[in-house]
């Protein structure tokens, strides 16, 4: 997560404004971060399985999602779900973290329980700057933050998106 570590949120467990999740974190959480996961290791904060919808999390309480290598595990049917329950735990405005081998890497390819590719497209079905990818599916609205996507040449892509809580209106011109 070389380029984003910069651009993340950080400060306390907790503040005044919500939480810092890191959801899927193994064994592994970042440092101040609340961690979840469905194994129950050290580190795990909430123990909850993220392909069951609604996560154990108050709406809107959470300022930052780190997804470091997690999103590539989850069930492709699931895919608008988990981005979808992230929106509703962020507070509006907040972020959602990813890192996650580009599909087709060898990276990708190397973990055989990694089951669902991303690529620099696959997150504009969640901005509505874009609309011919956007209006395809039921997502909640999303921001990309300017330079993102990004590939890293380790294979990895890594991406941050901020919630947004109205879809801009087109023109008519």
């Amino acid at each position: 997560m070389r380029a984003i570590k910069s651009e993340c949120h950080s400060g306390r467990k907790k503040s005044k404004k919500g939480i810092l999740l890191d959801i899927g974190c193994g064994n592994r959480k970042n440092e101040r971060f609340v961690g979840m996961d469905k194994q129950d290791l050290p580190g795990v904060d909430i123990v909850h399985d993220m392909e069951v919808f609604p996560w154990p999390i108050e709406d809107e309480s959470v300022l930052t999602i780190v997804a470091n290598n997690i999103v590539e595990h989850i069930k492709p049917w699931l895919t608008i779900d988990l981005f979808n329950e992230c929106w509703r735990v962020l507070v509006p405005g907040g972020q959602i973290v990813i890192a996650t081998p580009y599909a087709g890497s060898i990276w990708y390819w190397s973990d055989p329980t990694h089951c669902n590719g991303f690529t620099e497209k696959t997150f504009l079905y969640f901005d509505p700057d874009y609309p011919m990818f956007f209006n395809f599916y039921a997502s909640k609205p999303w921001k990309i933050e300017p330079g993102f996507p990004v590939y890293q040449l380790n294979g990895m892509l890594e991406i941050i998106m901020n919630k947004r809580l109205e879809v801009p209106k087109e023109d008519s011109k």
